[in-house]
């Protein structure tokens, strides 16, 4: 559980340091994207670590916006670019049904998550299928 909550931490300081020096506007998008990604987990992350207070709406409204950003994701890997910037593997578009599917999950995990969320009790629960679903596809199509 650590694990996945260190990546959204991370991800989301890291973010405006990876994106300098990016000149391929594609990969500019998706950095993008998988920045908000890590903002919206970062939301709910910090609620769970109690670093701040539980929000209910806060936290629904998180997971719809993961929901929503994850579908984009596999528009945003259509057209195969890279720049030295970028952590995707060119992997993702040798694998681009696996790589879809697994944005799919999330989309699903996410929306599924999202309205359901009571009590902070429900965090661990959040974080976990959540960060299941976005360290599946890192896993396999980010580099370490």
């Amino acid at each position: 559980m650590k694990k996945y909550i260190a990546i959204a931490v991370i991800a989301t300081g890291t973010a405006a340091f990876a994106h300098s020096g990016v000149k391929d506007p594609d990969v500019m998008n998706r950095m993008m994207g998988m920045s908000e990604l890590a903002k919206q987990m970062k939301v709910i992350g910090s609620m769970h670590m109690g670093q701040a207070s539980f929000d209910e709406a806060a936290v629904n409204a998180a997971l719809e916006k993961i929901a929503e950003e994850a579908s984009y994701i596999p528009s945003l890997f259509e057209k195969k670019a890279l720049d030295p910037k970028s952590e995707a593997l060119a992997v993702i578009w040798d694998n681009f049904a696996t790589f879809t599917a697994r944005a799919e999950a999330l989309r699903t995990t996410a929306a599924g998550l999202a309205g359901t969320v009571e009590g902070s009790g429900d965090l661990m629960q959040v974080m976990h299928e959540i960060g299941r679903a976005c360290g599946a596809c890192h896993s396999d199509f980010r580099a370490k």
